[in-house]
């Protein structure tokens, strides 16, 4: 397992992410416990969660497994997020203080821990000023109950806006971005990466294999079936499944992959890890896992580094689609400037 720095902090964090969308849902607790256990046993020590993860059960089920490894809390990077509603209350939504105050508060108690090392806001909220945001944010590190402050999903324009707030108003800065990135979806390269090296900010790529398809498991023009999400809803299978077949670029990307893969020895899933981890201001990338079989394969990608041909075939092949203006040709154009 490689390290890096959490964004702008001192603090160090593994380069591949255990995210926990699936545990107590996907993933018995019995499997969830395996994989936490797996993860750092192989030197991991960097586990992503949100209180909206089965409701609340996935900090639960963290925080159970805290409980019984002893002195593990030490050694691990929690993170959490917060935003989405847990109740039916109109005030248990959004990034307001009084939400994120009470979704805080809970999420300690689940975890069962008395601090949070990266407490997220899990999506840009429009009814709330971000300056209450951050302001909570700032109080609850003061406070003690978390240390540093991440945002996920969010714009370019809204991720600076923040940064430049915290900056002048002397808050506590965002210190990690938690975006969709894939060779799929690689739209944030578009500003949010920009925006993330300007302002030293870390970037935790979410759904790293594209919702299963960079793993090889989907065919050309077959439905999908069998153990896959898509598979195992065929109504919102087809839904998702339909428009991506349908773009020849998919399958473009998915040969490349393979092609990098079976030169390599390595799996699909192992090779496109590889590729988003050394992307410019990755910090660590979050792996989702509904079994300990495909955790284990994931972990392959742990110290895997493409060659320049390798990273360049793949980085053309998922060169993604835009116009000629503001990210195409003639943005480009205007925007470029040579002594």
């Amino acid at each position: 397992m490689e390290y890096r720095k959490l964004g702008g902090t001192g603090t160090i964090v593994s380069t591949l992410c255990l995210g926990t969308m699936t545990f107590g849902n996907e993933s018995s607790e019995e499997v969830s416990h395996a994989q936490l256990d797996r993860f750092v046993e192989v030197g991991g020590n960097f586990i992503d969660t949100a209180d909206v993860y089965s409701r609340g059960t996935s900090e639960e089920v963290i925080g159970r497994w805290l409980a019984t490894r002893s002195g593990v809390r030490d050694k691990v990077v929690i993170a959490t997020k917060g935003r989405f509603p847990m109740g039916d209350d109109p005030n248990a939504a959004g990034l307001t203080r009084v939400n994120l105050s009470r979704a805080l508060d809970a999420s300690l108690r689940r975890l069962g821990v008395d601090t949070i090392d990266l407490y997220q806001a899990h999506a840009w909220d429009p009814l709330t000023p971000i300056e209450e945001t951050l302001a909570f944010f700032d109080d609850a590190v003061r406070a003690g109950k978390i240390r540093y402050a991440g945002v996920s999903n969010f714009l370019g324009w809204q991720l600076q806006k923040a940064a430049l707030i915290t900056r002048f108003r002397g808050l506590t800065p965002i210190v990690t971005l938690q975006p969709q990135y894939n060779l799929l979806a690689r739209e944030i390269e578009f500003e949010l990466v920009d925006v993330c090296r300007n302002e030293d900010i870390g970037i935790l790529p979410w759904s790293p294999l594209g919702g299963g398809w960079l793993t090889g498991k989907y065919q050309r023009d077959s439905e999908p079936t069998g153990a896959s999400r898509l598979g195992e809803d065929p109504g919102r299978g087809m839904e998702a499944y339909g428009p991506r077949n349908s773009d020849t670029r998919t399958w473009r990307i998915l040969d490349a992959v393979r092609s990098v893969a079976d030169q390599r020895g390595a799996s699909m899933s192992q090779v496109s890890l590889a590729w988003l981890a050394d992307r410019p201001a990755v910090t660590s990338v979050i792996l989702g896992a509904r079994t300990l079989q495909q955790l284990d394969d994931n972990l392959g990608a742990a110290g895997l580094h493409l060659s320049d041909k390798e990273t360049a075939l793949l980085t053309e092949a998922s060169t993604p689609v835009v116009g000629e203006y503001p990210y195409g040709p003639q943005g480009v154009a205007q925007r470029d400037r040579k002594i």
